[in-house]
C-alpha cells in the first residue's frame, strides 16, 4: 500500500481532504449480529427432514399404525381370541359407511344362482336384507339371479353388532386380530433391530478400534455367522426349544442378523480411528472405552439411525414370512403373517381376509423405507445446501 502511495504521492496529495473521514471517530465498531438464531445438529436434521414430503407422510403413517397397534384392539367389544361360531366369515361392515351406499363396508355378500320368485319370501330373505339383484338369466325355464344381501340381516345378527373388517373361519373379529397382530409384528421387528444395533455397534466398535489381529479374528467370526441361513436357524431353534413363541422368534432373528451392523460400524470406526481428535485423546491417556463412547459412536450415530430404519422393514417381512409358513407365533396369538396364512385357503371366496393384513405389511414396509430415505438425506452433511 505504501509503495502505491509513494508512486502516486502528488496525485493523492492533490485530493481535497473533505472527501475523507475517519470511520472510528464517527461510529462504533462492533460485530455484525446474526439475523437468524443458531441451531443445533438435530434441529438442522429435523428442518431438512420435514422438507421431504414423502418421508413426512411415511412417518405419519408409521405413527398412525403404531397408535392403532396400541389402542386398536380395544376399540370394539370383541377380544382377539373370542370365537363366534354362529357368525363365521362375515363380510366387513362399518355402520356409518354402510349408510352412504358406497358399495363397500356395507356387509354385502353375493348369493349366486338364486330363484327370482323367492326374493319376496321374508323367511328366506328377511326384510331389508336384499341390497342388489344382478345378472338375471333363464336356466331351464327358471329365472335365476345373483343376489347381493346384507349378510348381517340375512343371518339375523342384531343391528348393533357388526365386524368392521369381517370375521374369519372361527368367527373371530379381524379388526381386533389385525391390530393385535400389528402390535406383535412391530414389537418383534423393533426389538430385533434394537438388539442387532446394540450388539453390532459394540462388536464393530471393538473390532474397528483395536484393528490388527483382533479385527481379523472378530471379522472371521462374523463371516462364519453370516453364512448360516436365518430360516434354517429358526427351524432348528423351534425344533430344539420345542417352542414357536415370541422370545424364540426374537432370539432366532437376532443370533446372526447383527453381523451386517457390525461390518458397517467397523468401517466407520476404521475411518474415524485415523482422525486427529482420536489421536489427541490417546495421547492424553483417555481410556479406550471412553474414546469409543465419546468419539466413535457419536460420529457414527447418523449411519446407525439410517441402518436401523432400513432394517425394520426387513424384519417385519421376515416375521410375516415365518408366520406365513407356520414358524411364527403360536395360536391364539397372531401376527400379520399368521393372518395372511390363515386366509390363503379361503382367498377366492373371502378375499378381504387376505387384503387387510397384506395391505398393512406393504404399507408399513414402504413407509419405513421412505422414512429411511428422508433420514439418510437429512443426516448426510453432504446433502446440505
Amino acid at each position: 500500500v505504501m509503495t502505491l502511495y509513494d508512486d502516486n504521492k502528488e496525485k493523492y496529495d492533490s485530493l481535497p481532504k473533505e472527501l475523507f473521514r475517519l470511520v472510528q471517530n464517527d461510529e462504533e465498531i462492533h460485530d455484525v449480529e446474526f439475523k437468524t438464531k443458531p441451531i443445533g445438529f438435530f434441529m438442522d436434521v429435523w428442518l431438512r427432514f420435514v422438507k421431504n414430503k414423502a418421508s413426512v407422510v411415511a412417518a405419519v403413517i408409521i405413527l398412525f399404525i403404531s397408535f392403532m397397534a396400541i389402542f386398536g384392539p380395544g376399540m370394539n367389544q370383541y377380544r382377539y381370541d373370542e370365537q363366534h361360531t354362529d357368525h363365521i366369515n362375515m363380510p366387513p361392515k362399518i355402520p356409518f359407511i354402510a349408510q352412504m351406499d358406497l358399495g363397500i363396508f356395507d356387509g354385502g355378500f353375493t348369493l349366486e344362482n338364486r330363484k327370482y320368485d323367492n326374493l319376496n319370501d321374508t323367511q328366506k330373505y328377511p326384510e331389508g336384507s336384499i341390497l342388489e339383484v344382478r345378472n338375471p338369466r333363464l336356466v331351464g325355464g327358471e329365472r335365476i339371479v345373483d343376489v347381493v344381501v346384507d349378510y348381517y340381516k340375512y343371518t339375523g345378527m342384531p343391528d348393533d353388532e357388526c365386524f368392521w373388517f369381517g370375521s374369519d373361519y372361527l368367527g373371530r373379529d379381524i379388526w381386533t386380530r389385525m391390530w393385535r397382530g400389528a402390535r406383535i409384528s412391530l414389537i418383534i421387528a423393533i426389538v430385533s433391530v434394537c438388539c442387532n444395533v446394540v450388539i453390532g455397534v459394540i462388536y464393530g466398535s471393538i473390532s474397528g478400534y483395536y484393528g490388527g489381529t483382533v479385527d481379523m479374528i472378530m471379522m472371521r467370526i462374523v463371516d462364519i455367522l453370516s453364512s448360516v441361513p436365518n430360516l434354517l436357524l429358526v427351524i432348528l431353534l423351534s425344533v430344539v426349544l420345542e417352542s414357536s413363541s415370541i422370545p424364540t422368534l426374537l432370539f432366532a432373528m437376532t443370533v446372526t442378523s447383527w453381523c451386517g451392523v457390525a461390518r458397517i460400524v467397523r468401517a466407520q470406526m476404521l475411518q474415524i480411528n485415523r482422525s486427529e481428535f482420536v489421536m489427541a485423546a490417546r495421547i492424553m491417556g483417555v481410556s479406550p472405552l471412553k474414546i469409543v463412547l465419546t468419539h466413535f459412536i457419536p460420529n457414527t450415530i447418523s449411519v446407525i439411525i439410517v441402518n436401523l430404519t432400513f432394517r425394520i422393514p426387513g424384519f417385519i417381512f421376515s416375521e410375516a414370512f415365518l408366520s406365513y409358513v407356520g414358524l411364527g407365533v403360536a395360536a391364539p396369538d397372531t401376527s400379520w403373517g399368521a393372518l395372511a396364512s390363515a386366509a390363503q385357503s379361503t382367498l377366492l371366496f373371502y378375499p378381504y381376509q387376505m387384503l387387510f393384513p397384506s395391505l398393512l405389511i406393504a404399507l408399513t414396509t414402504l413407509s419405513f423405507t421412505l422414512m429411511g430415505d428422508g433420514l439418510r438425506d437429512a443426516l448426510d452433511p453432504r446433502m446440505r445446501r
